[in-house]
């Protein structure tokens, strides 16, 4: 059995212990990871500060040459990297699995590499000349969720390094694997202490907390759970952190009478069962018109009959299984709830070990926790409705306020109606879909700050500004 090591300060590091890493499609282990003490913390956090020293002077130009020589790395290694994220998080290979995933890292890194936050001059007159600088943080804290490790690390690092920060990231639990060996990776072509990884299991030392509260992370970057941002953002303000915080999202897509049933069933589908569901701004919430709520039901539940399910290395794969006991066992306990209360269209049994069918119940009401809840898994709800306004208010009547579409041939008044949606993102006819040239945040309390493009890239810097 293969077991992993922590980088810090450019070497490979093993921990006082070790924690076995789950195959959610077996149930065998994929791996074994470092258990990090607060010791090893403090360790990493020294390394990458020391780093720091001399990474924050580099040019810009030189910042941009390390990137696209992480880049590189990735895209060499980009098999490799997707086997153990499929051993690891049970996504398939194939399809938007784990592939898909590397594709994903690959292109963000590229085009991180090559954004830049020049010297703008405010003011250069007989009065003076104003500058205005970005200068880098300091360390970066990153703490990545399960769902897709490989990208969001990708994500968190890339654009801490461009801005000329150092990094400690500590991956989930559950999925430690693959950003240990992606971050090893790194260090082929970084200088010592640049990038630093540490991993911790469940157990009585909570290193996430640590990192929140740790006086030497100038910035915690977080994706995960809304309670968790919560409580990282609690342990950040005693030493008044910088915080990019994506959280949980509860997506609702509104479908307007005018749609082709047939034609967007593909699109609806993927909106919601994208990584099994597993993604914060899949479409969590269908609410359907009435006029066509029997046909899009149809529809979708025809398409998602054709989809193969089964362990992610087996190559005709397309979704796997659920990653982990307690995120089944959550969607299981919604399913069951929203049986009694709606018809089920398609799956709604559990399946062995942490296989969960796609699973489609039409006809809940509001008030039902499947519809309330962040299923974060294979299970959709369709509600439907008659009155749009009606629709939109039910749409907004969320806590999470991530990512919301709508469908409609008119896309004019798709547009209209979902931009007064309370949502980080819309989509028209199409739902979940990202690019690294747009930015990505949430409103309410599914984030603070954004990432990706020039305004996330600003998040990993202080302004200041030169008069003379």
């Amino acid at each position: 059995m293969t077991e992993f090591t922590m980088t810090i300060g450019g070497e490979p590091i093993a921990a006082p212990a070790t924690f076995a890493v789950l195959n959610p499609s077996t149930g065998a282990p994929a791996g074994h990871a470092p258990d990090c003490s607060t010791a090893q913390l403090d360790q990493a956090v020294a390394a990458a500060d020391a780093a720091f020293q001399s990474w924050s002077r580099l040019p810009d130009e030189e910042l941009r040459r390390y990137c696209e020589a992480v880049t590189a790395k990735i895209g060499a290694h980009a098999e490799e990297l997707a086997v153990l994220v499929t051993r690891e998080q049970g996504k398939p290979l194939n399809g938007l699995g784990s592939r898909f995933e590397m594709g994903g890292a690959g292109a963000w890194a590229s085009f991180t590499a090559g954004l830049s936050l020049p010297m703008k001059v405010l003011q250069d007159s007989n009065e003076g000349r104003v500058e205005l600088h970005r200068r880098p943080l300091g360390v970066v804290g990153s703490i990545t969720p399960w769902n897709f490790p490989v990208m969001i690390a990708v994500w968190h690092i890339l654009p801490a390094l461009r801005t000329g920060n150092t990094v400690v990231i500590k991956p989930s639990p559950y999925t430690p694997l693959a950003t240990l060996r992606l971050v090893q990776l790194m260090n082929e072509v970084l200088p010592p202490g640049v990038v630093n990884s540490i991993s911790a299991g469940d157990g009585e030392t909570n290193i996430g907390a640590a990192m929140a509260a740790h006086p030497g992370i100038r910035k915690i970057v977080f994706t995960g759970s809304c309670a968790t941002g919560k409580r990282v953002m609690m342990s950040a303000a005693e030493t008044m952190k910088r915080l990019t915080l994506e959280m949980g999202g509860n997506d609702a897509a509104i479908v307007l009478p005018d749609v082709d049933a047939k034609a967007i069933a593909e699109g609806l589908f993927w909106g919601g069962f994208i990584n099994n569901g597993q993604t914060c701004a899949a479409m969590k919430r269908l609410y359907v018109h009435d006029a066509v709520f029997d046909d899009v039901c149809q529809e979708l539940a025809a398409f998602a009959r054709t989809i193969p399910v089964g362990d992610g290395m087996d190559e005709g794969s397309i979704l796997g299984p659920v990653q982990n006991r307690m995120q089944f066992d959550k969607v299981a306990g919604l399913v069951a709830g929203a049986k009694g209360r709606g018809a089920v269209l398609l799956g709604g049994e559990p399946g062995e070990g942490l296989f969960f069918p796609p699973t489609i119940i039409a006809d809940l009401p509001e008030d039902d926790p499947l519809v309330q809840e962040e299923q974060f898994g294979p299970a959709l709800p369709v509600i439907r409705f008659s009155d749009e306004e009606a629709a939109l208010r039910a749409a907004n009547d969320s806590p999470n306020g991530l990512g919301g579409s709508v469908w409609s041939r008119d896309v004019e008044k798709a547009r209209a109606l979902g931009m007064r949606m309370q949502c980080g993102s819309l989509w028209i006819n199409k739902h979940g879909a990202i690019q690294p040239n747009a930015p990505f945040g949430g409103v309410k309390s599914s984030g603070l700050g954004v990432e990706f493009g020039e305004e996330g890239l600003q998040e990993y810097t202080d302004i200041q500004v030169v008069f003379s």
